[in-house]
């Protein structure tokens, strides 16, 4: 047995691309798109075809939000689960926008004959995102939060019921060796820890939210968060995982959770702001990736615009 089959057994294995071919390869039980990984596609000429049949809206906007979905549609043809499909990042401190486009994005899936329960709304974890997110989980509307570097987002999510969490594991440890000059490995990665605290903090009190670490650097870090409810994994490193043939061992475990030594953390909009100001690298890279995924957009955009001149 490979270490990818291996995990499949303590973990839901997601696939980080929109890259079509590779979930097939991979055969991921869900999949996650965002901004970034639907403008690398887009520009692959096996995926044309979705892209023109998105330029058959009437506005940019409108094309955006059908490219999206189509990619969406593409994917769950093949994974049995859920895709995530990703609000626009400009909207991340606008939490009535934010609501009013996850309403579209899925009343095109549902115009398409998919239910609503196969697909989940991205939206990056600032305070008025988890607000959104919470608006919609009340109407039935599952959300993916995104960009989620501490556990006081992780907190805040469960408070307001979310499906799902996207904690990122890679660009927490990015953050600390630039800043620290050291290496880390193994259990002592700091995304490791961050990833490992949430999943324990969530099983202890019975949170039902679904933890997905997501944002891996090397299988190192998949390795120690076996266990974890669901990675979300890039199709290089889904390879090498599928050519590790060495033991996989479980290292997240629900049972020992519960039997720690865990306080509750209390939460509303006044310590949420104080504790991300207070965490330095949470605060810079939440604000660092909502930018990042803004310049991917407004990249697909110009390519969209001068397609449709």
């Amino acid at each position: 047995m490979n270490q990818l089959e291996a995990l499949k057994q303590y973990t839901i294995v997601v696939a980080d691309t929109g890259d079509i071919a590779s979930i097939e390869k991979y055969t991921p039980t869900d999949a996650t798109t965002n901004p970034s990984l639907i403008y690398q596609a887009a520009q692959m000429p096996e995926y044309q075809h979705l892209v023109d049949s998105a330029l058959k809206e009437k506005t940019l906007d409108d094309v955006m939000d059908r490219l999206c979905v189509n990619f969406g549609l593409e994917i769950l043809k093949i994974v049995p689960g859920r895709v995530s499909t990703e609000v626009d990042a400009r909207l991340s401190f606008d939490t009535e926008k934010t609501v009013l486009k996850a309403r579209k994005l899925i009343s095109m899936y549902e115009a398409a004959g998919i239910d609503r329960n196969r697909i989940l709304i991205k939206i990056a974890s600032t305070w008025e995102g988890i607000k959104a997110a919470e608006i919609l989980e009340k109407v039935g509307i599952h959300c993916n939060l995104t960009l989620l570097f501490s556990m006081a987002q992780a907190v805040a999510c469960a408070n307001s019921g979310i499906t799902l969490i996207s904690p990122f594991v890679g660009r927490i440890l990015d953050w600390y060796k630039k800043n620290t000059g050291q290496d880390y490995s193994g259990s002592e990665d700091p995304g490791v820890v961050s990833v490992t605290a949430i999943y324990n903090y969530y099983r202890k009190f019975d949170i039902p939210t679904i933890v997905m670490g997501a944002s891996f650097r090397n299988i190192s870090e998949i390795q120690e968060l076996a266990g974890c409810d669901y990675l979300t994994i890039a199709p290089k490193l889904l390879q090498e995982l599928q050519d590790n043939h060495t033991t996989l061992a479980k290292k997240l475990d629900e049972e020992k959770a519960q039997g720690m030594s865990i306080e509750k953390i209390p939460m509303d909009e006044k310590i949420f702001r104080w504790s991300l100001n207070e965490d330095a690298m949470a605060t810079e890279k939440l604000a660092e990736g909502i930018r990042n995924f803004t310049k991917d957009l407004i990249k697909l955009e110009d390519v969209l615009r001068k397609k449709l001149c």
